[in-house]
């Protein structure tokens, strides 16, 4: 038997790891592991005096500072929790702007001068921690001479435990701070977003007689994709484990093309590790609910409830965590690039996004009331405003590396934003905008003026293709990659949407005190939006030529790269925006775009110099054995097949290396362009050669994996 096939039975062999989850009965009392290691508020509750735990929960509410005594009760109580858990270390658990998340671990035991050790955790030490700034990507920020930094706990996004094989670690969710009081993550600029957008929905809501709501949320829900393969195949792939996606294979004969993966029955090691992930993440408070096989092999999703958008952001950083460290036990690896198989379907992360007001009504959800539809349709308008007005944004939310491979690709959306409204909900805004109302029809929910138009109960739809789909009671940002952190495009469509309902609550009001009826008003300013921005609504092929023609004929935008999309974060209308709602400032946005533009580059030049050395250092070497073996058989005709190939790569590697150390003496947008027109084409022509030779050399000379066994040997 070959060394490959050796390999491949090796990689198949599997059997329980002995760390078998058992079937409780779910029905028993106490069976539930949810949210067993977090410091929950029901947990509070128990553990805190009751004026405490009033105290706590009336400050959270009113977004005040906590009262030092008040932290030392918290700080107390939370230590002796962790403790009685196995935690003799805590954490501040931060998310600083490398799309991950950072922790450094202190002991709760101090000493204490007589040979012993007491633990101590003071209020002090839970709200402020003190990390080294410089040494995270800041754009200019924080310099090494000015190093400080602070991470600020976030009392609203409850503290957790993790668990390992020989402990346990307090985590405690926190900002991250420059000294000089400058956003350093993704968590303060999504929680102000979220504060802006709560005041301009309170402000419209008070225009439809809703008096009653305090704070308007903003939810998400988060479907994860990801890739599983055996650590075998991944640990033999040096593209795999330095880029996170593999930079030579040829398309396999059989790939996606029998259409029987998506949903098909899950293989058994597979789901063994997803049971156990899911109990993982249930013990964390995420509120798990969807499983399933996606479309590629080897690819899988899931997906939670709906919850706070700050919560949920938190609760999908720990799945991509604990997701990769589940996998390892199970031999497997879990691959979150965006497209670790050319060829194949990448993976996103669908954004399932909404607002509901603090007494549980969802304003994107139509009512039963016509003036709870004629709020429906303001707020629902708003967002096609923000989106419209700030596509190019939503754009760079989303930009990465990673992306540009995926976007626009058969199995995501295009690069060109636009919405899907489904056939209902466009034509009710359609007939709205005609100034024609129609009579209710049985199943649809009146509005009670000729002025608005019918609107069916539970309309929606899906669209595949489109890049920002409402699907009933939420709008679906389908654009976001699998790696991402949900941080920062959440704070965009919050703060865009927020402008949006502003100016459109400010036309109300005006047309209000001018004594319009409020559903003539309601009707008019939503006529203004569907007239200035129904451009944005596309119900078709968003893969198909003709909409990329229509798309530019209608002034959409079209940002198909990395480097095309980033500078919006810095336009002027960006900055107006996040310097108004107070979210970001100028120098906060010109930061991130500092840092994702070295953070393009930098990855793409990994890529690079990892596929010049792969290439030369190991499919080069086979290539030119398979040639010598071919010559010294005298079949003149195989080394005339596989000759040219062999110089060709050469060649390729060669321009590849000179790209690599051929950079122009430039910074920023000007390198990232460099690589993107120079060095990129490059390394695919490397590739396109190499995997040309992966189907004529010798099986047990090729140095890689390849997609036939990585893909479907589990």
């Amino acid at each position: 038997m070959s060394r490959t096939r050796q390999q491949n039975v090796h990689a198949a062999q599997w059997s329980a790891n002995g760390a078998a989850l058992g079937a409780p009965d779910l029905t028993s009392p106490g069976a539930s592991s949810f949210g067993d290691n977090v410091f929950s508020e029901s947990i509070q509750r128990d553990r805190l005096p009751k004026h405490v735990f009033r105290q706590l929960q009336t400050t959270l509410a009113a977004g005040a500072a906590l009262e030092p005594s008040l932290a030392d009760s918290v700080a107390q109580a939370m230590k002796d929790w962790a403790m009685e858990r196995g935690a003799t270390h805590y954490t501040h658990w931060f998310q600083p702007l490398t799309g991950l998340t950072a922790e450094k671990h202190d002991s709760f035991y101090n000493p204490t001068g007589d040979g012993s050790a007491i633990a101590e955790f003071s209020g002090k030490e839970l709200i402020q921690g003190e990390p080294d700034a410089s040494s995270f990507p800041t754009g200019g920020i924080r310099a090494t001479f000015e190093a400080r930094g602070y991470t600020a706990w976030d009392p609203t996004s409850p503290a957790f435990i993790l668990e390992n094989p020989n402990g346990t670690v307090l985590c405690i969710p926190t900002a991250f701070v420059s000294w000089t009081g400058e956003a350093l993550d993704t968590k303060i600029p999504l929680l102000r977003s979220m504060d802006a957008l709560s005041r301009s929905a309170l402000r419209a809501l008070a225009l439809f007689g809703v008096q009653d709501a305090k704070r308007v949320f903003t939810t998400v829900g988060a479907e994860q994709e990801y890739f599983l393969i055996d650590e075998q195949y991944y640990f033999e792939r040096p593209d795999l484990y330095t880029t996170g996606r593999t930079l030579f294979g040829a398309k396999p004969p059989m790939g996606q093309e029998l259409d029987e993966h998506y949903f098909g029955s899950i293989p058994e090691r597979v789901l063994a590790f997803m049971l156990e992930s899911e109990q993982e993440l249930r013990k964390l408070g995420v509120p798990v609910k969807t499983r399933h096989n996606e479309v590629a092999p080897a690819q899988y999703e899931i997906a939670p409830i709906f919850e706070n958008s700050n919560v949920g952001s938190d609760h999908q950083q720990l799945t991509m965590q604990v997701l990769q460290n589940v996998a390892r036990r199970y031999g497997l690896i879990c691959l979150l690039h965006e497209k670790p198989f050319a060829g194949l379907n990448g993976s996103g992360k669908h954004n399932n996004w909404s607002m509901g007001t603090d007494t549980h009504i969802n304003l994107l959800d139509p009512g039963d009331t016509p003036a709870e539809n004629a709020q429906f349709l303001f707020f629902c308008a708003a967002v096609l405003k923000a989106v419209d007005e700030h596509q190019e944004l939503l754009r760079a939310s989303v930009a990465s590396p990673g992306q540009d491979h995926r976007l626009g690709a058969n199995e995501a959306p295009p690069a060109i934003i636009s919405i899907f409204l489904g056939a209902e909900l466009q034509n009710a805004f359609g007939t709205l905008a005609t100034g024609q109302g129609t009579a209710t029809r049985k199943g649809d929910l009146g509005l009670g003026t000729d002025v608005l138009p019918e609107l069916p109960l539970h309309g929606g739809d899906r669209n595949r293709t489109s890049p920002f789909a409402f699907t009933g009671n939420k709008f679906e940002f389908r654009a976001l990659g699998s790696s991402m952190s949900l941080g920062f495009p959440n704070t965009v469509l919050n703060t865009i949407v927020a402008q949006a309902v502003d100016e459109m609550a400010a036309d109300l009001e005006q047309r209000l005190a001018g004594g319009a009826e409020l559903f003539d008003a309601v009707a008019a300013v939503v006529k203004q939006v569907w007239d200035e921005h129904g451009r944005i609504v596309f119900d078709g092929d968003g893969y198909s030529e003709e909409w990329h023609a229509e798309a530019a004929r209608r002034g959409l935008a079209n940002l198909r790269t990395t480097p095309e999309a980033l500078p919006w974060l810095v336009a002027d209308p960006t900055v107006e925006a996040f310097e108004h709602y107070k979210v970001l400032s100028r120098r906060e946005l010109e930061a991130r775009f500092e840092v994702f533009v070295e953070q393009y580059a930098t990855k793409l030049n990994i890529e690079a110099e990892t596929a010049a050395s792969l290439a030369r250092t190991s499919i080069l070497p086979a290539a030119v054995r398979h040639l010598i073996e071919v010559r010294a058989s005298g079949l003149e005709a195989l080394g005339a097949e596989v000759e040219p190939l062999v110089t060709e790569l050469h060649a390729a590697i060669t321009r590849l290396e000179a790209a690599n150390a051929g950079h122009p003496d430039v910074e920023g947008l000007e390198h990232a362009v460099y690589i993107r027109d120079t060095v990129v084409p490059a390394m695919d022509a490397v590739r396109a050669v190499a995997d040309r030779l992966e189907r004529i050399v010798a099986d047990d000379l090729w140095p890689l994996p390849k997609y036939s066994e990585i893909l479907f040997i589990k």
